[in-house]
C-alpha cells in the first residue's frame, strides 16, 4: 500500500526546500524528495562558498522568459526584503558587493542549515538518496514511484532545476514531467556560460589567459559593464556570463574595454606631452600590460606617439571601443550557472505556478523559463517561486 501525503515535492535545491517550508506552515503533510545524498548542494558551492542568496534589485526586468510579466506576481509578493527577514531571524551575517549583490559573510551552508531548521519547525519530512522510478496520475491524486515503495501524493510539486552543472547531478527531469503531462517545453541551452573562441583566435591571442579588465559587454542593444577573463579556453568572467544569456552561437559579442575611459582624450593628452613614449606604455597604465601589448602588435601601430598619424590613433581607440568576437559555442551545461528556457510559462499560472491543464501539479524554480541575471537574481526566483506554489500546493 502506498505512503500517503498531501504534497510531494521533488527536488531539495532553493526552490523546492522554500516550497515546502510554506506548504508545511499551513499545515499540509510535505514529503521533500531528492537523489542527492545531501540537499542544496548548488546553494552550497554559489558564490565562492558564501552564497549570493539575493539582489537588493531583483525585479521582472533582470530576466529573461518568452512572457517577460510572468515573474511579475511572484517576485512582487516575496521580495528580497522578504527573505532578508528570514536570514535574520536566524542571525545570519551577510554584506553587500557590487551591484546589489548579497553574500554570507560566513559560509553557504548558513542558508542551507536555515532552511532545513524551517523545514523541520514546519514538519516536513526529507527523504534524500531517492530516485523516483515513475509518476502517475489518476486525475485526483499523483503516485510516486521510488525504491523504497509508492507515494500518493494530491499535490506535486517539481522543483529539480535545469541541466547546468551535470556533475551535481542535474538533469532534464523536469522537462520530461513536463512533457508527460502534455506541458509544453521552451527550448533549453546553457545561460551564464563562458564562451569559446576558435583556434586561430586564441593563437593570436596567446598570453592573454588570466588576464582580466573592465569592460562593457554587448550584444545587440544589451550591455553589461563587468570584469570580462581571457581564459586559454575563450571568454568569461562577470560581463561574460551576463551576455551569454543573450547570446547564440555564431553570433557577434563586443567588448568596450575600460569604458570609463577617454582613451582618444588619453592619447592625445600623452602625446602632446611626451611624444616620444610609445603608445603601448600609454596604454598600459590604463590596462593590463599584456592586453595593451596585443593590441597594438594586432593592429600593426609601431613607434612613438608623435609619428602616429591620426587614421591610426582612430583605429587603436576605436578597437577598444569595439573589440568584435565571434564565439563559435559555449562551454556548455558542464559549466552553466544557469539553464535558460524550460517548461513553458503559458502552461502555468503565475500567481501559484500550478500547471492549467493539471490540477495539483506545479513547476518551480530553474525548471521554469524564467532565467535571471547573475548576481543572486536566480535564488531570489528560485525563493519568491517556491513560496507561491507553497501558498496553494
Amino acid at each position: 500500500m502506498a505512503e500517503r501525503r498531501d504534497v510531494v515535492i521533488i527536488g531539495a535545491g532553493a526552490a523546492g526546500m522554500m516550497c515546502a517550508i510554506e506548504a508545511g506552515r499551513r499545515g499540509r503533510r510535505v514529503l521533500v524528495l531528492d537523489h542527492a545524498k545531501a540537499p542544496g548542494e548548488k546553494i552550497r558551492i554559489s558564490g565562492g562558498g558564501r552564497c549570493n542568496f539575493t539582489n537588493i534589485h531583483a525585479g521582472p526586468k533582470n530576466f529573461l522568459s518568452a512572457n517577460p510579466h510572468f515573474a511579475k506576481s511572484a517576485l512582487a509578493r516575496y521580495t528580497p526584503r522578504d527573505f532578508l527577514d528570514l536570514v535574520a531571524r536566524h542571525r545570519i551575517a551577510w554584506h553587500e558587493k557590487t551591484l546589489g549583490q548579497l553574500f554570507c559573510d560566513n559560509s553557504a551552508k548558513d542558508i542551507i542549515a536555515m532552511l532545513l531548521a524551517e523545514m523541520k519547525a514546519a514538519g516536513v519530512e526529507l527523504r534524500l538518496s531517492t530516485a523516483i522510478g515513475g509518476i502517475a496520475h489518476d486525475g485526483t491524486s499523483f503516485r510516486i514511484s521510488t525504491e523504497q515503495g509508492a507515494i500518493e501524493a494530491a499535490s506535486l510539486v517539481v522543483a529539480t532545476g535545469g541541466k547546468s552543472i551535470p556533475k551535481m547531478g542535474a538533469t532534464g527531469f523536469a522537462y520530461r514531467v513536463a512533457e508527460q503531462f502534455g506541458l509544453p517545453v521552451i527550448e533549453t541551452r546553457a545561460g551564464l556560460v563562458p564562451l569559446m573562441l576558435d583556434p586561430a583566435t586564441l593563437a593570436a591571442h596567446e598570453g592573454l589567459p588570466g588576464v582580466a579588465v573592465d569592460v562593457a559587454a554587448r550584444h545587440g542593444k544589451t550591455e553589461f559593464r563587468e570584469a570580462a577573463l581571457f581564459t586559454h579556453r575563450g571568454l568569461s568572467g562577470p560581463a561574460i556570463l551576463q551576455i551569454s544569456s543573450y547570446w547564440r552561437e555564431g553570433e557577434e559579442i563586443g567588448l568596450h574595454i575600460r569604458p570609463d575611459l577617454d582613451f582618444a582624450a588619453i592619447i592625445a593628452a600623452a602625446r602632446k606631452q611626451n611624444g616620444r613614449q610609445a603608445v603601448q606604455t600609454v596604454l598600459a597604465e590604463h590596462i593590463p600590460k599584456k592586453l595593451a601589448q596585443l593590441v597594438v602588435t594586432d593592429l600593426g601601430i609601431d613607434g612613438p606617439l608623435a609619428e602616429l598619424s591620426g587614421k591610426r590613433i582612430d583605429a587603436l581607440v576605436q578597437r577598444l571601443r569595439d573589440w568584435r568576437f565571434r564565439p563559435p559555442a559555449s562551454e556548455g551545461y558542464r559549466t552553466a550557472e544557469v539553464t535558460l528556457g524550460g517548461v513553458d510559462t503559458a502552461a502555468l499560472d503565475s500567481r501559484s505556478m500550478a500547471a492549467k491543464a493539471v490540477p495539483g501539479l506545479y513547476f518551480i524554480g530553474e525548471a521554469v523559463d524564467v532565467t535571471g541575471w547573475l548576481g543572486g537574481y536566480n535564488f531570489q526566483w528560485a525563493w519568491a517561486s517556491g513560496h507561491a506554489a507553497g501558498q496553494e500546493a
